[in-house]
């Protein structure tokens, strides 16, 4: 998750929801302006919305590839009769 900077000046701040034994139970974004205190800060390392939108297209991308390589590799090691793909569930032969 990314601090993306909207048209309007503000940003849009992930924020992590935690449960009562610290395990994350959501993640979300916020909205906040330059009144904040953590604004120039965060401001420092913020994205455009298309500049967030490019880097999760090359993760994607880079993410297609491997996916390709591990189903590759599945297919010539096979151990318990197939591993699932986790895009759609299938077992690779």
């Amino acid at each position: 998750m990314y601090v993306i900077r909207l048209p309007n000046g503000n940003l849009r701040v992930p924020l992590t929801a935690t449960g009562n034994e610290g395990r994350v139970i959501g993640d979300a974004y916020v909205e906040i302006g330059p009144q904040d205190a953590e604004y120039a800060r965060l401001a420092e390392q913020a994205l455009t919305e298309e500049e967030a939108e490019q880097r999760r297209r090359l993760w994607r991308e880079g993410d297609e590839a491997l996916r390709r390589e591990f189903l590759e590799f599945a297919r010539e090691n096979p151990g318990d009769g197939g591993v699932r793909d986790p895009r759609d569930g299938a077992k690779s032969p």
